[in-house]
This record gives C-alpha cells, structure tokens and sequence, in this order.
C-alpha cells in the first residue's frame, strides 16, 4: 500500500499526519500536552490535567497508554493530526493499525535508557511501511543522560532492522517533553517546541492520493457515542466525501452494504469539529455508521474498492473466562451471566483486533487468546470495573506444530537491574530456559542482561523478578519468534493454604497460621470452602481453619491477655494473582474483590498433591 501512495500526487500540501512512537514510559503522552499547549489548543486559563491524553481511569493509574489516540495541532498554516500510540508491547496490535493512518513516524527514545524491546517492534513496523522517521531523545535533563552512546545504539538499531538509506538519514532533536523545549544539539539553549514543529513540517511527506478519484478510506480505529452510535475513525486515501453523500462500507469476508455519511468531523486538538467535507489524506470520524469495523474499507458505492486488509501479529497467550461459580457468586455484580460475557467480549473484538475469542466443551467457558498477561489482565480489570463478574484460569501459551514438531512462541527478555541483583536474576531465568544473549555494563551501578525465552517462562516470573531485585528491577519483553518446544519449565514449587468451611476470618486463627506460610487475607474477610487464603511454606497443600475463634475459659493464665501480633497480609493484585495460581487453581473476579480459589472447592473430592 505505501508504494501505491507514494506514485500518486500530493493531496494537501497543508497537511502532514504523524504517528509519535516509543517504548513504555519514554514520554509520548508528555510530549503531546507540551505540543498542544504550544500550537495554542488550550486557552490561556485553560484548566489542563498532565497527560491529558491519557483519558481512562486505567491509564491515568497505571500511568501507560493502553489505547492509540487522535489529535490535531495547528503550525503557521500547517494542520498536523498526530497519532498518540501505546508503547507496550501487549498493545502492539493499536500501533500495527494506527500506521495505516500516517506518513511519518517521531521515534522517541529516552536519552539515558535507549533502545528498548518496544522501540524495535514499533520501529520495524514503520520501516516496513516505507514511514520516513524523525528520532527525538527526550528526558536529556536526567543526571544519567547520554546522548551521544543512544544515538549511536539508535543508528545500530536502524541497520539492524535493514533501513534503506534515505531512512537512516533522519533528523535528531534533543527534547525535555515536561519543560516543553527542542533543540537540534544535545546541549544548548532552549526555549520552545518550535524546531521540533519545523522538523515535521520539513521531514513528514505531505499525505498523497488524488483527491478526484472514487473515495477509498480505511477504517483504523473505532469509537462509540451514546447520541451518535460508533464513530469510525480513518484516513481518506483517495477522494472526496461531504455529508449526506452515499457510501459503500466493504467488509473483510467480501460483504458490502450502502448507508449514507449522517455526521463528519475532524480533529482539533482535543476536540473534534463537524466538517461538511473531507479529501484525501485527511483524518476524520464518520459517525452512524451500523456493523462497521476495524480494517473495513469505506468507498464510493459507483466504484467500490477494498483497501488491504491491516496485518497484525498472531497473539500467543490464552486464558478461560468463566462464568462465576463459588459460593459468593452474584453479590456483587451486575453482569454474571455467559451471555453477558460473551456480549462483552464480542463488543471488545470489534475495536480490538489483536485478540480473538474461541468456544470450549462448555458453553460457560471461553477462551481469549491475547497479545500477553498485561493485555489480558487489562481487559478483565476494564470488564470488572463495568460491574462483570467472572472466573478466570492461569495463563497458557499458543502453540502450533510445523512440519510434524510442536512450535512455541519465544520472547525477547530486556532486563535492567542493579549490579547486585544480577546473578539471582540469571538463576532465575535459567529454570525458566532462557539463555542470556547479551550483557551490558554502561558503568552507572546497573547491568542490561538480554534473554531468549520461552513465553511460558514468563507466565508468573514479573512477581518473582520484582521480589527478587526489591522493587528495583525494570523488565521488557517482545515477541521474537516460533521455536521447537524448550521441554518443561516447573511450575510454582509451594502449596497453598485453602480455607476448609465457610466463615468469617479471625485474627486468632490468622495468629497461629502465620508460621505455615504467608497470609493473603486480612482479619473479617468473608470465606468459603475451597478458597485459598494463603501460600503454604512448604510443596503440599494444606486445609486450614481460618475462622477458629478462641475458647473462653473461666481460669486466667499469665499468656491469657497478651495482644495478638499479626504479620499485614500480602495482598495480592490482579496481575500478581493471575501468575500465582496454579492449572488447579482460579481467580475469582468481582467488582469489589479478587478471590483465589481451587478448581474442585470441596476438599474431599479433591484430588491431593503430595509433599516431596
């Protein structure tokens, strides 16, 4: 599709669309606000939040970008739509759509950390659409800066992925996206954005196609209003539309069907205005538009052609999502039901095209298959906070089989640890087959080890790792690849402590249980049978009496009043839940708890693992 763009002519020369990619926590959000604030989108006693595009309650918490995101800002007469794209590697799937909409990439890489996993991937897939890039190094104002060895890991990693020449010859900016200046050397004066906006004016192709041409516009994005029904969001490649005009919306089995543009609007900062009219290379929502979704085309409905469809990455973890069955299912709420969850799921694959939804033996059981545990645990926090309330089972990977040898998908591991914590870190990914292929040591206290891995040794090993290195450990992973099976990785080497009756917890209990192993519950919990309240010290699991309560007795005895001392529980999260459990195991997800449980929740009718 890009050499077909690039042989045709210019289609506004006024126009420029960029998409601002990076990995993780380099600083694309904080850039956009600062490009924002500078091209005047924001009145002057404009009350602005930082990060202002990052809009859901998760993004805001988690501080990462989940979702791409559009937006416009004005320079001298130039109207530049800017892409704002998620830079982990689970949500891969909104940059392989989003680049579909754009002439030119801003790689953005922090100037102390460099390249990192994401940065290739994002990269790559920009090279391979022909996007001319411009490499901006941000965070130049940190103590640990450097520059000048980045940039030379940047053009590494360009002849790496086979640049061609005119795309190795990009421009550098050195930036600081939280003051809001750019400059072209790595030290200097700053004052404002201004050279980073003559960058993209000059380096970003203005967008082609022939605007006479039947309308062709690719549907990369999706959006929903309760007034307006679902907003498509794309790029007119060639073209004209105008409200009212008839269309084609050509879908990816082959189907069509005519409806008619009742709502046109366009981007403005972060706002979007109604347009009566749109040409080729523009960015705009068609709202009211039924049935449509993400790689569909819109065309002209006198001469209908399909814009190829956008090819995105196969995902490689599964989970079972459940309907909930424990003892407090139904009380908290809203949504309980398998067809309430297979609605959501549904709703989700129309604007999620990176994960699939398949049947299993039960019609109370499906299987999601995602890009990883992060996207995955993603989706059921969105699905809990909506007031759903499910089971869900321990991650397992994809694998496939190839000329008669089972495949598995591998990871590319980027760890980034202090000094002291290095050896306990390749232990720890030796059990879990990796193999170390590169070890960097810049001199500042901390190494970068790299690993090949298999995606199953990853399942539960970012709880671990953190534990490991105290908190201080920074992990990064992509997929690399389909390799032979690496033959078994052991599971979680400890038992669990289950809850054998239903009850209310008592500190009492807790008291005498603390020395089997570390408690997950905290003293009032409401339980039930077949719950897990705690990880047992030793391999075997062990029912327990969590709802003991102590024996009032007429005879006083010196120990009788001392104050119970209770160890503060360990509180599992969502994510770190979802990695503890074993296959025998499930979280119980509701809108106000997460619960772990066993399978079987019955203790004599289930089956007992044995203590080595």
């Amino acid at each position: 599709m890009s050499s077909l763009q690039k042989s045709r002519q210019i289609a506004n020369p006024l126009r420029r669309n960029l998409a601002i990619v990076a990995h993780v926590d380099h600083g694309k959000t904080t850039l956009v606000d600062a490009l924002l604030r500078q091209s005047g989108a924001f009145r002057a006693n404009q009350q602005v939040a930082d990060r202002v595009m990052d809009n859901t309650d998760l993004e805001r918490e988690r501080g990462i970008t989940i979702l791409a995101k559009n937006t416009a800002v004005h320079y001298r007469d130039y109207l530049i739509n800017i892409v704002d794209t998620p830079g982990h590697a689970d949500f891969g799937g909104e940059v392989e759509r989003t680049l579909s909409m754009v002439d030119g990439i801003m790689l953005l890489v922090d100037a102390s950390e460099g390249p990192l996993p994401q940065t290739r991937f994002v990269l790559r897939k920009a090279l391979e659409r022909g996007l001319p890039p411009i490499v901006v190094l941000n965070k130049i104002d940190r103590p640990d800066a450097r520059a000048k060895e980045v940039l030379n890991e940047v053009y590494d990693l360009f002849i790496d992925l086979d640049a061609t020449e005119e795309q190795i010859e990009f421009p550098v900016l050195y930036t600081n996206a939280r003051e809001g200046f750019a400059r072209t050397e790595p030290s200097g004066p700053g004052d404002d954005l201004v050279p980073l906006f003559e960058a993209i004016v000059e380096h970003v192709p203005p967008p082609r196609g022939d605007v006479d041409a039947p309308l062709q516009m690719l549907v990369a994005n999706l959006d929903s209003s309760d007034y307006l029904g679902r907003i498509a969001i794309g790029r007119i490649f060639n073209g004209t539309v105008r409200l009212n005009d008839p269309v084609a919306v050509l879908k990816h089995d082959g189907t069509s069907f005519q409806t008619k543009v009742t709502k046109l609007f366009a981007f403005d900062g972060l706002k979007r205005i109604e347009v009566a009219y749109a040409a080729a290379g523009d960015v705009i929502c068609l709202a009211g538009i039924e049935d449509i979704t993400i790689g569909d085309t819109i065309a002209n409905p006198e001469h209908p052609v399909a814009i190829p469809i956008i090819a995105v990455d196969e995902p490689t973890v599964s989970m079972i999502f459940g309907v909930n069955t424990s003892p407090m299912a139904g009380r908290d709420g809203s949504y309980v039901t398998s067809r309430n969850l297979r609605d959501r799921l549904a709703r989700e694959l129309l604007g999620n095209v990176s994960i699939r939804v398949e049947d299993t033996d039960t019609p109370e059981q499906i299987k999601v298959v995602g890009r990883g545990e992060l996207q995955l645990s993603i989706l059921i926090e969105m699905m809990r906070r909506e007031g759903f309330e499910l089971q869900v089972s321990r991650p397992d990977i994809v694998t496939k089989e190839v000329n008669g040898v089972k495949m598995e998908p591998v990871e590319e591991l980027v760890i980034d640890v202090p000094e002291e914590f290095q050896g306990v870190v390749i232990a720890q990914t030796g059990t879990r087959r990796g193999v170390m292929t590169k070890m960097v040591n810049h001199g500042s206290g901390r190494v970068r080890l790299e690993f090949r891995i298999p995606a199953r040794g990853l399942i539960g090993f970012r709880s671990q790792f953190l534990t490991d290195t105290r908190g201080t450990g920074i992990m990064n992973h992509l997929f690399a690849g389909w390799e032979p099976w690496h033959g078994g990785i052991a599971a979680r080497s400890t038992g669990v402590l289950v809850a054998d009756r239903s009850g209310v917890a008592t500190a009492y209990a807790i008291a005498n249980l603390q020395e089997r192993g570390e408690i997950f519950v905290e003293p009032g919990v409401q339980l039930y049978e077949g719950m897990i309240v705690g990880e047992n010290s030793r391999q075997a699991d062990m029912d327990v009496n969590v709802t003991r309560e102590k024996k009032q007795t007429n005879m006083r005895a010196s120990s009788a009043d001392e104050a119970i001392r209770l160890i503060p529980p360990r509180l599992l999260n969502l994510e770190q839940a979802v990695e503890f459990i074993n296959d025998d195991e499930l979280v119980e997800i509701t809108p106000k708890s997460i619960r772990l449980r066993k399978r079987v929740l019955a203790a004599n009718m289930r089956p007992k693992r044995i203590d080595a």
